[in-house]
């Protein structure tokens, strides 16, 4: 399926002058944009590609991680980076909203340390 016009903006748009666009990471996968310190996964599909691009976001090794998706989408991408326990930032393709999502803390398993 090509991509769409949107996606190539935003890819491009995030990569900005100094980035690259399609950047291969660990295990044959791509992340949509990088720069020095950010990658950035443009994502428009359902639950479980939120997931996936989330743990793409997290296998880049970037300290400053940015997932875009549609508005309506933004709950379930802060979701999904929650889950797959990556803080960073979820943002509309737009630019206009965004929301940060902090590391969740591991499960401790039922037993606290004093």
């Amino acid at each position: 399926m090509p991509e769409k016009s949107s996606h190539k903006k935003a890819k491009a748009e995030a990569a900005g002058k100094s980035g690259r666009k399609e950047v291969r990471i660990k295990g044959g996968r791509r992340v949509d944009a990088m720069t020095k310190k950010k990658a950035t996964e443009v994502e428009r599909g359902g639950r479980k590609q939120l997931e996936k691009a989330a743990g793409r976001l997290k296998a880049s090794g970037k300290s400053q991680k940015v997932l875009k998706t549609p508005t309506k989408s933004m709950p379930k991408a802060r979701e999904a980076m929650r889950k797959a326990r990556v803080s960073g930032t979820v943002r509309n393709l737009a630019g206009t909203r965004r929301s940060y999502v902090p590391k969740s803390p591991k499960a401790s398993g039922g037993k606290r340390r004093k």
